[in-house]
């Protein structure tokens, strides 16, 4: 089983370990939508159904292990012997050359399931398989189950550090050449029970190390990936050299050991010469791969999304049958966000239709072009050159009903005073919104609201109105600030024209300033789109907005300091302001009411693998986006999304389930905690690709927030400082004369 490749080499993979199955037949099933088999020693008929509820669903995904072209995740499955970890590796069907497969070979689910039992059978360490789950739709997913193993490592982590030399330093318990003796004697045994894997690469064979003063000399090894294996014959010694030739050793003294653990002590010969060929031609088919991937996969990708639509995560639901394409939207309960089911050509021709709409808001936008640009430079050229008020950082969040506590707990600890709560108008019930905002705004937080819209209450005005109706009765006591729209500028949260949105916006504004003091914000257009913005709040019968609100993520740049043209975040911030400044329909205030970037979680993920980052990255940027931006004085708050989510949130579910707070939360508390409050004095000269800003804080405290856009870089620390809090809120004292700025941010303390 594959897809371990994303673990750390410090850590412990996550997989099974193999106990043999033995002979007995699986048990069949076939339940709803689902057929498969399980292993009856594991799974019983009374848990079977539970079991594959629980596999089949992504959402219940305890930690995502691997996100490629399938994905792999960890759950719990309930056994009569107790609670089962599983990993379970999920294969979509998408497309006519997949189903094709699938319908003369069998799923790569299935072809996995197989192997490993006959591994398995045959004394060969491999996953202990579970489940075997298929859809009874030829184009639907395929899940391969098996047994969750901690206490291994992956093998690639540990040649990479052997081919550098560096297996000692990194790798201190490992015996590197104990490695090498029991993968050749494992393959051999693999090779001469009639298995030919055909993918035995560094990331498919993990290893469990023998305890400190055990008997056993040679560590366990596991093989993952099996749907590509031939079993039933035995392989051929070219056949045979194919598989050893595409294991990363590079040493030719490893190669030797290697060899000779596979083939004997005996001279090898022609052997050594024929893996020596196979090897070097597999290295250059890969670097051709890659190569080749790199320069067509974006190409190819672009035609095919302009004809078909984009390929979805397994757990998506299908469009209704039927519908045209303005109506092919679903929810996304694990992005939390919908999904339409279009491609670029579909979504053009409808786009045409509406083209007198969107031509009203390019003239828009155009006839505002000269002030708003005026009104840049001007703003541009003041940047830094005066003291001006922190903007407020704060955090937006949905309620947590499985956990009220835990997430209030996470609130208090996190010490942002402005939360922003998402309301969804086309629930019918919102009494844990209700009960979560009466909470928070007893316990003195600045409560915001964000009324997002779908496709059903923009074709229903009656029933937005109705919507917005209840909950400004509900929640304006609460807090009197609301955003009303929510990515207008994507047809899949439902708006397709400017003329949709100022009907959408308009009633909801009518309805909400029946309360006295409250502020509608919008129009809330997601990323850097400053022509739409621009056409929107300028568009001529657009309602009056009370201050520009704006989601604006900048992940598909990368750091925040990178630029989309000529713009960076600081740019961008500056330039929203700008346009709310100049509106012919909205005060003169800028809010950014989303931001975040997305973590490698698998379908959690809001916006794909491409633009994913690391949890360390993310708590970097989150800190080198709201320093800045915060700092120009052109954006007075900006709202974390969200809280608690997987895939982006500042904290996430643990196993038992727990909030675990990611590095970003880290992040953010020590941010609110030194700077809400303060005064940014500008910014200090520095040279690229060091980052200083200087504050005064709300007690007097002179800090100067640090960083490398970068490498790391060295620099002499400001006159006076005594201290340093690092990103997560640790503080040491200084006792270098100079000080070392990475990719991670630091607050330097100075003197009074």
């Amino acid at each position: 089983m594959g897809g371990h490749g994303d673990q750390d080499r410090r850590g412990p993979a996550h997989t099974a370990a193999g106990a043999a199955v033995g002979a007995a037949r699986p048990l069949a099933f076939a339940l709803g939508r689902w057929r498969g088999e399980a292993e009856a020693r594991m799974l019983d008929a009374a848990h079977l159904v539970a079991a594959v509820e629980r596999a089949t669903d992504p959402g219940q995904a305890l930690r995502t292990l691997h996100w490629g072209r399938n994905y792999l995740y960890l759950t719990r499955l309930e056994t009569a012997a107790g609670p089962l970890p599983v990993a379970v590796k999920q294969f979509t069907h998408h497309g006519r050359r997949r189903r094709l497969e699938r319908r003369f070979k069998g799923s790569k689910a299935a072809r996995s399931w197989r192997v490993a039992r006959a591994l398995v059978e045959a004394g060969i360490a491999t996953p202990e398989p579970v489940l075997l789950i298929e859809s009874e739709d030829p184009g639907g997913p395929a899940f391969y189950v098996c047994r969750h193993l901690d206490g291994v490592t992956e093998a690639r982590y540990l040649l990479r550090a052997m081919n550098a030399g560096t297996a000692a330093e990194q790798f201190p318990a490992a015996d590197p050449d104990a490695f090498l003796v029991a993968l050749g004697r494992t393959l051999r045994r693999l090779h001469d029970a009639g298995v030919w894997h055909r993918d035995v690469t560094s990331g498919n064979v993990l290893i469990r190390w023998p305890p400190p003063g055990g008997a056993a000399a040679l560590p366990e090894l596991f093989l993952l990936d099996l749907n590509r294996a031939r079993v039933g014959r035995r392989p051929t010694v070219s056949e045979r050299t194919r598989d050893l030739s595409r294991m990363m050793i590079f040493r030719p003294e490893d190669q030797r050991r290697f060899l000779a653990a596979y083939w004997g002590d005996g001279e090898l010969g022609a052997r050594a010469g024929l893996y020596r060929l196979y090897h070097r031609s597999f290295l250059v088919r890969n670097d051709a791969k890659r190569a080749v991937r790199s320069r067509l996969r974006g190409a190819v990708q672009w035609a095919k999304d302009l004809v078909l639509p984009r390929g979805t995560h397994a757990h998506i639901p299908a469009a209704p049958e039927g519908a045209a394409t303005r109506e092919r939207v679903v929810w996304d309960p694990l992005s939390d966000q919908p999904h339409l089911h279009a491609g670029k050509l579909e979504k053009l021709g409808t786009r045409l239709a509406d083209a007198p709409s969107h031509l009203g808001q390019l003239a828009a936008a155009g006839g505002a072009l000269p002030r708003v640009w005026r009104r840049y430079r001007q703003l541009e050229a003041a940047l830094w050159r005066e003291p001006v008020p922190f903007g407020v950082p704060g955090v937006a969040l949905r309620p947590r009903p499985e956990d009220p506590e835990g997430l209030l707990a996470a609130v208090e600890e996190l010490g942002v005073s402005h939360l922003l709560l998402r309301l969804h108008p086309w629930q019918a019930e919102h009494a844990a919104e209700e009960a979560l905002a009466r909470e928070l705004a007893g316990r003195g937080y600045d409560l915001a609201f964000s009324l997002p819209q779908n496709r059903d209450l923009v074709r229903d005005p009656g029933r937005w109105r109705a919507a917005v109706e209840e909950l400004a009765e509900r929640f304006v006591p609460f807090g009197r600030a609301f955003q009303v729209g929510q990515a207008v500028n994507r047809s899949k949260w439902g708006v397709w024209n400017p003329r949709e949105w100022v009907e959408l916006v308009g009633t909801a504004a009518e309805v909400l300033r029946r309360h006295d003091g409250v502020l509608v914000l919008g129009p809330a257009v997601i990323d850097f789109e400053p022509h739409v913005t621009a056409g929107l709040v300028n568009l001529p019968g657009a309602p009056d907005l009370d201050g520009l609100a704006s989601l604006l993520y900048v992940d598909r740049r990368g750091a925040p300091e990178n630029r989309q043209g000529p713009f960076d975040t600081v740019g961008k911030v500056t330039l929203l302001q700008a346009i709310a400044e100049t509106a012919r329909h909205c005060a003169p205030r800028s809010w950014v009411t989303e931001l975040n970037w997305p973590l490698r979680e698998g379908p959690h993920s809001p916006a794909g693998r491409l633009v994913s980052v690391d949890e360390e990255t993310q708590a970097d940027y989150l800190v080198r986006y709201l320093v800045p931006a915060l700092a120009t004085g052109s954006l007075e708050r900006a709202y974390w999304w969200q809280l608690a989510a997987r895939g982006y949130g500042l904290a996430c579910s643990e196993e038992d389930g727990t909030l675990r707070r990611r590095p970003a939360f880290r992040a953010l508390a020590t941010l609110a905690r030194l700077l809400t409050g303060a005064t940014a004095e500008g910014r200090l000269p520095a040279a690229e690709p060091a980052r200083l800003h200087p504050f005064l804080t709300a007690g007097g405290e002179r800090l100067v927030v640090a960083w490398s856009t970068a490498d790391d870089v060295e620099i002499a620390p400001p006159a006076g400082t005594t201290a340093i809090t690092d990103r997560d809120g640790r503080t040491r004292p200084l006792v270098a004369t100079r000080l070392r700025l990475t990719a991670s941010p630091l607050y330097l303390h100075l003197q009074s």
